[in-house]
């Protein structure tokens, strides 16, 4: 493989971040840049993080969890509770360790305020809204108004005093960070960006929508023909817990509550994955730092990492 611009980075400890839609194909191209500089893998992909959850989260399969080490995959159990403040400190805490000996980390995932915790820090975040953790969207967007004004105000009462308490998106915004944050809203300062002691280097991977589409589909139908009907079945005592509040678990709990036909059911897994995507790059097109790369070239170190 050529190295014609990878020496560019090396002047500095180096994270690269490989980012985009679900089913373009970043797992593949973060093992092939890993590979190619001896480093190893910090997931970025929350859903990936809970151990229960395998086949409906696209985890990477045995091979590549062997090909390269990777960090915070089945890390936690569906039972904890988990923050993007948490990842911050862990995540840095892992990139602390790996460059004592390394000179590049990659970062690979599609939850865009994981990434954001690691790249700009906790404070960058007020006024933002995730648009790629769907469970934490979809389970407030589903609360009526009432509620979201109960839990604003049990969980915020400072916010919920200055908050126009009729205004459903505001309500919605706060308790998105709330949630996903572990902090109060009202705390958190709108912030600038940290500046890290290394350097960052943010690739997103795209395809157009058309191939994109077509890719979920097919990875829905091969995700059932793997299991994941059974593997969601079996975790239906816990449907509760908010990392089951997801795409692909939430519509067979449906067809087990006879709402959907098991048929039903699949097609709305791949219309809610595909509905998630678009979340997805609505949250990263935000982001100009970011490099973007059609998945046909992500193999392709020299195109990847050209002008960095």
């Amino acid at each position: 493989m050529s190295t014609n611009h990878t020496s560019k980075i090396i002047h500095q400890k180096s994270l690269i971040v490989i980012c985009g839609p679900t089913a373009v194909g970043k797992t593949a191209v973060a093992i092939e840049v890993a590979k190619h500089f001896h480093t190893e893998i910090l997931s970025a992909d929350s859903r990936q993080f809970y151990r229960e959850m395998n086949i409906g989260t696209a985890k990477p399969n045995p091979a590549e969890l062997a090909a390269v080490p990777h960090h915070f995959i089945n890390n936690l159990s569906i039972q904890d509770t988990y923050t993007a403040g948490d990842y911050e400190k862990e995540a840095l805490a892992v990139l602390d360790k790996l460059f004592q000996t390394q000179d590049v980390a990659v970062m690979v995932g599609g939850s865009g305020l994981f990434i954001k915790a690691v790249c700009d820090g906790f404070d960058s975040f007020k006024n933002e809204t995730n648009e790629s953790d769907e469970a934490v969207i979809e389970r407030v967007k589903s609360m009526p108004l009432a509620d979201m004004q109960k839990e604003v105000a049990r969980l915020d009462p400072e916010y919920y005093e200055k908050v126009d308490r009729n205004n459903p998106r505001r309500l919605q915004r706060a308790l998105e960070v709330i949630y996903i944050t572990g902090k109060k809203y009202s705390e958190q300062r709108t912030g600038e960006k940290v500046v890290r002691n290394f350097n960052i280097i943010k690739i997103g991977v795209e395809l157009p929508r058309e191939q994109l589409y077509e890719r979920i589909n097919h990875r829905v139908d091969e995700m059932m023909k793997a299991g994941q009907w059974d593997e969601a079945t079996a975790l239906y005592p816990h449907r509760h817990l908010q990392p089951l509040q997801t795409v692909g678990y939430q519509e067979v709990f449906d067809g087990i509550d006879d709402k959907l036909t098991k048929t039903e059911a699949i097609e709305k897994i791949k219309q809610n994955t595909r509905n998630y995507a678009k979340r997805q790059m609505t949250w990263f097109k935000k982001d100009k730092e970011i490099r973007w790369v059609n998945a046909k070239d992500i193999l392709n170190l020299d195109v990847l990492l050209k002008n960095q």
